[in-house]
């Protein structure tokens, strides 16, 4: 007889995780190390304190340490929404008449709405204790620089956010929120910084993108006294926050007795996915269990399923270390018609390791299928999903169909990194019909990719 699943599985406080996980420390190939952009040398603790907090730098450099300790005032924290419920989507197994399980880690209850804030707050502690004045990021749909706002304002930290100018503008609440926790909130590119009147200069009429804001807060920090930039994807030590995700997870999933099948996160960066499945993936790497893990980015900016494995510059003005990943190059700006998030031009280098060894597979889907997919999840779960998690959902309710058709009664668990609701301009345009799929052409690829740096193995 079937055990029966409770909607929502919460864990008890006393198991939310004590110490994040670095599955570095597990991956017998480990990714390439970051480079300096001057020498095109391994990056040294010190040259990249200069940019990022010392403790960060060195959380990034670690791939030797499996666990690191979570301070206790950011697990203090973490209390307001964590542990994060995973829920059994029975409404929408009822819906796709499938004999799958449908499991989903919701990450939007917390006032940011994302799951950015496992790491926001994470890196806004290592900035008080370091003594600084503020810091600067930038933001692609918002999720990051709302949660980054909420994390400095709890911190009483100055916060300057640079966001990709399609999104300040499509997106008024979402900017709103965090100017209403104290930051200074810029459209990017901007006529502040040297990297944003060049690109201004050189593309009229710019929409933005998310290399491009990068390159603007990395300007911005290194040129103000007490300032450090942080970022909110693609860096190692986003995904060693993030693994919080995975962990819960897998204490939830194993308190049932349950094996997952499918693990399926949403990719842009890499901070959903990677958090997802790191514990897992340790365990295929150690060889104790085996998953089939897919990472879903949009059709639009494809760079793991269209990309290639090279060396890249992780910002358009091409300040910040290169990083080995599988990359649409540097200089690659998604249409504007893309209204689904996941826009950054490459993918960590830690995800992109794992799949480029066959550990994690990619697909790409586009963005109207993602919001039919987001449709009929909220029309039967009550909640209505962020367009980033929405891909993830798009291939759940693909792996669930097929499911109805074999008869196999496979697990599936996704990602769903937070809600929708400052995302109204993009469903609007959805359910107006005036939504577009946009696939960029091998030649608009090729381009991009050949101003790669070129760099020796």
């Amino acid at each position: 007889m079937e055990k029966t699943i409770p909607y929502k599985i919460y864990l008890e406080e006393q198991e939310m995780p004590r110490q994040w996980y670095n599955v570095r420390a597990d991956m017998k190939k480990k990714p390439a190390p970051i480079l300096n952009p001057g020498t095109l040398k391994p990056i040294t603790l010190e040259e990249l304190s200069g940019i990022f907090c010392t403790e960060l730098a060195r959380q990034e450099l670690d791939d030797t340490t499996p666990f690191i300790d979570i301070p206790q005032e950011i697990r203090d924290f973490y209390k307001m929404y964590r542990p994060s419920p995973l829920v059994r989507a029975y409404c929408l197994e009822k819906k796709l008449d499938t004999p799958a399980h449908i499991y989903y880690k919701f990450e939007g209850n917390n006032t940011s709405g994302s799951h950015k804030l496992n790491s926001a707050i994470a890196q806004a502690y290592y900035a008080r204790e370091q003594g600084l004045k503020g810091v600067t990021t930038e933001t692609g749909a918002g999720q990051w620089g709302t949660a980054l706002s909420m994390a400095c304002s709890y911190f009483d930290l100055d916060c300057q956010v640079y966001m990709v100018k399609c999104s300040y503008e499509q997106k008024p609440f979402r900017r709103e929120v965090m100017r209403t926790y104290g930051a200074k909130v810029t459209p990017s590119p901007s006529m502040e910084t040297e990297v944003g009147r060049r690109m201004n200069a050189e593309f009229p009429g710019t929409t933005g993108s998310l290399g491009c804001a990068i390159s603007e807060a990395v300007e911005a920090a290194m040129g103000q006294e007490g300032y450090r930039y942080v970022l909110g994807s693609v860096l190692n030590q986003v995904l060693l926050h993030q693994s919080v995700i995975g962990l819960e997870t897998k204490a939830a999933l194993d308190k049932y007795g349950i094996k997952a099948d499918m693990i399926i996160g949403c990719a842009g960066g890499g901070s959903n996915v990677g958090g997802l499945i790191s514990p897992f993936a340790g365990e295929m790497l150690r060889g104790e269990a085996s998953y089939e893990m897919i990472a879903v980015e949009p059709a639009s900016c494809p760079s793991l399923t269209r990309g290639v494995y090279a060396y890249d510059y992780c910002d358009t003005g091409k300040v910040c270390p290169l990083a080995k990943m599988y990359t649409l190059g540097s200089g690659f700006i998604p249409s504007a018609s893309h209204a689904g998030g996941l826009r950054y031009h490459g993918m960590s280098s830690t995800v992109s390791e794992l799949y480029d060894q066959g550990l994690l597979k990619a697909r790409s889907v586009e963005q109207t299928s993602v919001f039919q997919a987001a449709q009929t999840f909220a029309r039967v779960e009550g909640i209505l999903p962020a367009p980033e998690s929405s891909h993830a959902i798009k291939v759940a309710i693909d792996e669930a169909m097929k499911c109805r058709e074999t008869g196999e009664a496979k697990n599936i668990v996704f990602g769903l990194t937070g809600t929708g609701y400052f995302d109204m301009f993009a469903y609007q345009r959805f359910n107006d019909g005036e939504m577009q799929d946009y696939i960029p052409s091998e030649e608009d690829l090729a381009k991009a990719i050949a101003r790669l740096p070129k760099v020796e193995a």
